[in-house]
């Protein structure tokens, strides 16, 4: 009789132990499941969104993916974004991912994914960094949402020796601003600006993160992105329809990014096309494009459920080699047919 595969448990403390002692490792498996989705070595349908009429900030979203090549897993991610938990000193994401065996369909495993989540978002934004910037690993940098996404973007950053002159901060909270500013002078010695008005912060860094929670774009100063910076657009929704059509605009995936009211939908949605979209981030990678340097470089990634599938399977059996997965015995206890 073929026996059902194991099941196991993966907690946030080992999540986090195996991200942080294998980032060479995480790096190169998000470069990989970009390059396997751009092939068509992937599968990656639309996320699904629960909403709560009665919290309207307040959302789940499930992320079904499957990812080819070597990884051959399929999953789900489970995540929600509930930006009132800031009040009570909880994150405000939190996560879980479910990770199947493509070849019989059984689930393997049950990851905490918040910090995965984190992680290759974050990952893939300094992958897109220092391809897409004209001096990489150099110049001030401007944070615009001082939260989590925002930390983890700076480890991955550092982990990939960028040398800032100085980071420029801005949150609508400064009490958030203050204490990130704390954080990135004990941890790396930076130089910090918490800077008291947004345009300030645009204007004065060459290399600019929007990791908010805005749900409608706010920044509508062309003017403001004169100075040609490189642009990680992490929170999709914060920058208007000409500032997008005024740049060089680069995605995860078209058809992913120009939904939900985006800016970049938002741009589709006046323009009537797509053509301000310059490519795939693979395309930048591949040198298929020419990059510019008289206007921003925009990064838009809607995120991508293959993603988490290729970095919840290299924490998956790295956790399992160092005995940090919980194997959870007879899981599948009625998984014989006769």
């Amino acid at each position: 009789m073929s026996q059902p595969p194991e099941f196991y448990g993966v907690p946030g403390s080992a999540v986090g132990d195996v991200i942080e002692k294998n980032r060479a490792a995480v790096f190169d498996a998000v470069e990989m499941a970009y390059r396997l989705h751009a092939k068509g070595d992937s599968v990656n349908p639309d996320s699904y969104f629960l909403l709560y009429p009665d919290n309207p900030s307040a959302r789940i979203i499930a992320l079904p993916a499957h990812l080819g090549g070597s990884v051959q897993k399929s999953g789900i991610k489970w995540i929600s974004s509930f930006p009132e938990n800031r009040k009570a000193n909880l994150a405000r994401a939190s996560a879980v991912l479910i990770l199947n065996d493509a070849s019989n369909g059984y689930p393997v495993a049950c990851l905490e994914a918040s910090v995965i989540s984190a992680t290759r978002t974050a990952a893939s934004a300094a992958l897109a960094a220092e391809h897409l910037a004209p001096e990489p690993f150099t110049g001030t940098m401007g944070i615009i949402g001082t939260g989590i996404i925002a930390r983890t973007t700076v480890q991955w950053l550092m982990f990939r020796n960028w040398k800032f002159d100085k980071v420029n901060l801005f949150d609508l909270d400064k009490n958030e601003a203050e204490r990130f500013a704390g954080w990135l002078n004990s941890e790396y010695g930076l130089e910090v600006d918490i800077k008291d008005n947004l345009d300030d912060t645009l204007s004065e860094s060459s290399l600019i993160a929007f990791t908010t929670t805005s749900a409608t774009p706010y920044v509508h100063n062309i003017e403001l992105f004169a100075h040609s910076p490189t642009v990680l657009h992490l929170s999709l929704r914060d920058i208007g329809e000409k500032i997008i059509l005024s740049a060089q605009n680069f995605v995860d995936d078209v058809d992913h990014c120009v939904k939900a009211k985006t800016s970049l939908h938002l741009a589709e949605i006046m323009t009537g096309n797509r053509d301000f979209i310059d490519g795939i981030l693979v395309d930048v990678l591949e040198e298929k494009v020419s990059l510019a340097t008289d206007k921003p470089r925009i990064f838009t990634p809607f995120g991508l459920g293959v993603l988490d599938i290729a970095v919840g399977n290299l924490v998956l059996e790295k956790a399992r080699e160092s005995g940090q997965a919980t194997l959870m015995p007879n899981f599948f206890s009625h998984s014989e047919r006769w």
